[in-house]
């Protein structure tokens, strides 16, 4: 069972791209968001090659939130990708998550119920998951769309930040499907 808004956000164990193996128990006291990315895909290159992905990573760490980009393509799928390519990707892009977790078996992405990339999952630092959706209101592969879409992960981290319930905490997640 995929893990459902309201309830405590399901531990796990992933190993990433520096060779770690990291956990959600480690960031507990925090607010944690979990992006699943596949740079091959159309709608997260809209959100990385305009600068949004990153500048909203940085904000999210200035805020105290830590950022775990997670890849769950399989091998031989698209977007896969090797933890020597996943770092390289980190240092072209100028992306800033706190780690990029690799799932190649998909434990990570099933147990969060992720289906698209970019979907996007934000655990308040009660440990409960406070957000589970797209990263905005604008379903499109079009950078254009960016400044014209309400950020709803942006939202969700500001509501959380000042103590406020998260304005909308479920939506339809659009993008590519994960390549389990």
């Amino acid at each position: 069972m995929a893990a459902s808004v309201g309830a405590p956000a399901p531990d796990f164990q992933c190993t990433d791209s520096t060779g770690k193996t990291r956990s959600l128990a480690e960031f507990k006291g925090k607010t944690v968001v979990l992006e699943w990315t596949n740079r091959e895909c159309p709608y997260v290159r809209k959100h990385y090659d305009s600068g949004n992905m990153q500048a909203l990573q940085r904000k999210a760490a200035g805020d105290g939130a830590v950022w775990l980009s997670v890849v769950s393509s399989a091998p031989g799928n698209q977007g896969y990708v090797t933890a020597e390519q996943a770092n390289a990707h980190l240092k072209a892009s100028g992306a800033a998550p706190a780690a990029v977790l690799l799932d190649p078996d998909g434990r990570l992405g099933h147990l969060y119920g992720a289906m698209t990339t970019p979907h996007l999952f934000v655990v308040d630092a009660r440990g409960t998951l406070a957000y589970a959706g797209a990263i905005d209101d604008k379903p499109s592969t079009s950078a254009a769309d960016i400044p014209k879409s309400t950020n709803l992960v942006t939202a969700a981290l500001d509501a959380l930040k000042a103590g406020k319930p998260v304005p909308t905490p479920s939506t339809k997640a659009y993008g590519c499907s994960v390549k389990y």
